[in-house]
């Protein structure tokens, strides 16, 4: 008698912003809404606003989003999207934050963040029958050592150790480790993704601050791909 396939089951780490939102799409897409859960963390951050975006994507898809809290394991780092850091979220690109540096990642690097993300995902993800983790690391947030935990090295180095770790069972997936931002919305907007929903701003106002490293690459996506922000559309006709 033949086996039949087992069905497989996403976990997609979940921030509120572009690239874990168009993941989210992405594994809906592949595996069906029904296949797939989400996890968001809270580590200390300055503002909840993504937070509040991850629960209102997960809402819109109709998926169960679950949330972990690990800022006790950041509380010692100085980096500046965290609550007790002195340092101000810088007000530049990437790029001129790279170039005013040693060649030590950005500021808003939190450490070794993605790897922990990943580990506590993995655990989470087997005891809930998963078979894959996705999450949104692109080629834009690795340019440059900016954050090193969003390499090639680094998501195959985790891969191997959460698959071996799993004994086999699960693996780690970047969809857009080679990918430009730009090109993870080109994928959004084909998938009808509602970046209306989400948030990428280091700063926790009312609107997008426009001159953090994320709100400048955000905005850059959405010009190559000849649309206006949705989020901002959204804003503007409150």
């Amino acid at each position: 008698m033949k086996m039949e396939n087992k069905v497989e089951k996403a976990m997609v780490l979940a921030s509120g912003g572009v690239d874990s939102t168009t993941c989210l799409g992405l594994a809906i897409d592949k595996y069906g809404k029904d296949n797939v859960i989400a996890l968001s963390v809270s580590y200390g951050q300055k503002h909840t606003k993504e937070l509040e975006c991850a629960k209102a994507v997960a809402a819109h898809y109709g998926v169960e989003l679950y949330s972990i809290d690990l800022a006790q394991i950041f509380k010692y780092s100085n980096c500046s999207l965290l609550k007790q850091s002195d340092q101000e979220v810088p007000h530049e690109s990437y790029d001129e934050q790279l170039k005013e540096g040693d060649g030590s990642p950005v500021s808003t690097y939190v450490p070794f963040r993605n790897g922990l993300f990943l580990s506590t995902a993995a655990s989470f993800a087997l005891s809930k029958d998963c078979n894959v983790i996705y999450y949104g690391a692109h080629a834009d947030d690795a340019a440059g050592s900016a954050y090193p935990d969003c390499t090639p090295e680094f998501n195959d180095a985790m891969n191997t150790a959460i698959y071996e770790g799993s004994g086999k069972q699960l693996r780690v997936e970047a969809p857009f480790i080679n990918s430009s931002k730009a090109d993870v919305v080109a994928c959004g907007l084909k998938l009808g993704v509602p970046y209306e929903l989400t948030w990428s701003c280091y700063e926790g106002g009312e609107e997008p601050c426009g001159e953090c490293g994320t709100c400048i690459d955000r905005a850059r996506a959405f010009e190559l791909n000849g649309v206006e922000d949705p989020l901002i559309v959204r804003l503007r006709n409150r």
